[in-house]
């Protein structure tokens, strides 16, 4: 690896170490995080302060992120388009249901959530954007292990610790299997606390001009609002919506 690579590996590893729960550290703290030594990391950190990447306070010399991350966020929200076909008829949805709308894109073994539209509901669940989840749980995650290619789905499966994140959480393999084949069948996938266990929640997939699937519309709620009808009812109206949407990328389904 050359100077410059392993100076650009070391910068995003130390971005990498901000986050929702710790957006403000100092240089001790990210060296420990990003396994480096505190001059290392001090000199790197000063860097992206001067290119704008971070920012710094004056008084505790802690860093953050910067206005540059908040530009290249915007750059990327306007140019992702199912985020932008998508937005319209989730906001169709919310009003339908008045339940959160998500809409969920695939990296690596995970899914993240890219838009959401939170329930008006006093009592409600709320995907925070940005937020990470492993495939293996929940409705969005299932969707995409159902619809990938058998070859990527076997692959991904292969590679996939099925650590429970509730009691209600999936982490038989042959049973995670069987659920998929379900959801083959029927179109969209059903989740009652695989991942928050006083969650529910119905996904359907959007497909691309190519037929490959390329996000995942979630609508879920709390668990004791989501009985075995309103399911249903939901079911009717999230798959259409995600047809819609797949429609509007240029998919076309062939006509048995």
């Amino acid at each position: 690896m050359t100077d410059k690579n392993q100076s650009l590996e070391r910068a995003v590893n130390i971005l990498d170490c901000f986050t929702l729960e710790e957006p403000i550290m100092g240089v001790r703290e990210v060296a420990r995080k990003a396994n480096l030594s505190s001059s290392t990391t001090g000199r790197l950190m000063a860097a992206l302060k001067e290119l704008g990447i971070l920012n710094q306070d004056a008084e505790t010399l802690a860093y953050m992120m910067g206005s540059k991350v908040l530009a290249w966020a915007g750059i990327y929200t306007v140019t992702s388009d199912v985020r932008t076909l998508a937005l319209p008829v989730m906001v169709r949805l919310q009003e339908q249901t008045r339940e959160t709308i998500s809409l969920y894109v695939m990296e690596g073994n995970d899914r993240v959530c890219v838009e959401r539209l939170e329930s008006p509901e006093t009592v409600r669940i709320v995907a925070r954007v940005g937020r990470r989840i492993p495939l293996y749980a929940g409705s969005a995650g299932k969707v995409f292990l159902a619809f990938l290619s058998e070859s990527r789905r076997e692959e991904l499966l292969a590679g996939i610790e099925l650590v429970p994140m509730t009691r209600r959480t999936i982490t038989d393999l042959d049973e995670l299997k069987t659920n998929l084949h379900k959801i083959q069948r029927q179109g969209y996938a059903v989740s009652k606390g695989e991942w928050v266990l006083e969650a529910s929640g119905v996904a359907a997939p959007i497909f691309d001009q190519f037929g490959r699937i390329t996000a995942a519309l979630t609508i879920s709620g709390p668990s004791q609002r989501f009985t075995e009808e309103k399911i249903h009812e939901i079911a009717v109206l999230v798959k259409p919506a995600a047809e819609e949407i797949s429609r509007e990328l240029g998919y076309y389904p062939r006509q048995v």
